[in-house]
């Protein structure tokens, strides 16, 4: 409680300027602090020695366009339809996954998926087929996520069954163990 012999404050009410001045010191406290930053953190081991070196940057991802595809197109070229790169077996060097199919001036292709490595010297190369197109199948849904590969796939029920059209979906999975990509999804047409 404020004593009665202690006179008024003469600044006991608000005025448009004192908010203008408020707002505008608390605009500059924070065009400050953008230019005034913290040093990045450098993580290090408790007894570590600090390091000279920097780490080298990874290699790129192998370039899908630059592969001879085990894919026959006749007198027309293979396209890469789709693609996506990841580390696929944990060496710590990305790996690409392309579909591939042959350019057709119309109708749909059947797709393969294929699974590229850089070559410690030359050019990238195949060195799995996930889907081959002999099994008359296209690629929708696809991606590489964690090591893992996944698509959706649509065949045909029959030979009948117009290129146009296909009548039957699969979901597949595949990731790398003991050596070779295994499908963890089991292969099965289910009907769309």
């Amino acid at each position: 409680m404020q004593h009665p012999a202690v006179p008024e404050l003469a600044h006991n009410t608000t005025r448009p300027i004192h908010w203008l001045a408020t707002a505008a010191a608390l605009a500059a406290v924070i065009a400050g602090s953008s230019f005034l930053q913290p040093d990045p953190a450098n993580a290090a081991q408790p007894g570590s020695k600090p390091s000279s070196k920097t780490a080298a940057a990874p290699a790129p991802a192998p370039d899908a366009a630059t592969v001879t595809y085990p894919i026959t197109c006749g007198s027309v070229k293979p396209v890469v339809k789709k693609k996506a790169s990841g580390d696929l077996d944990g060496d710590g060097r990305s790996e690409t996954v392309a579909v591939v199919h042959c350019a057709a001036g119309s109708g749909t292709p059947p797709d393969g998926v294929y699974v590229v490595t850089r070559a410690t010297q030359g050019k990238p190369r195949v060195v799995a087929t996930l889907v081959d197109p002999g099994d008359r199948q296209n690629v929708s849904d696809f991606a590489v996520r964690d090591g893992v590969i996944t698509a959706t796939l649509l065949g045909y029920s029959s030979p009948s069954v117009p290129s146009c059209c296909p009548d039957l979906e699969d979901e597949a999975k595949w990731q790398w163990k003991d050596g070779t990509f295994a499908r963890s999804t089991p292969a099965g047409a289910h009907s769309v």
